[in-house]
């Protein structure tokens, strides 16, 4: 594990991050106590969630095409 200060941290963080990103923990310090941990992913499906398919939903009966289209059929 690593630690930096918070104005190391600042001034460095695309090092820092790219740390992390290889697998380190980054700890930040503020005033010589800690204040965050910087921890690597730890999920492999890393899609958010409103990109995810939804979940599909099965009714049973006829579909609203088909009754639309026997409703149109009866009025003729």
């Amino acid at each position: 594990m690593r630690t930096a200060s918070f104005t190391e941290f600042r001034r460095q963080a695309k090092g820092y991050l790219a740390s992390v990103g290889a697998g380190d923990t980054v700890r930040i310090l503020r005033h010589g106590k800690p204040i965050a941990d910087l921890v690597p992913v730890t999920t492999d499906d890393r899609t958010p969630a409103w990109k995810q398919p939804g979940l599909r939903l099965y009714v049973r009966g006829t579909t609203l095409s088909k009754a639309v289209l026997a409703g149109r059929r009866q009025t003729k």
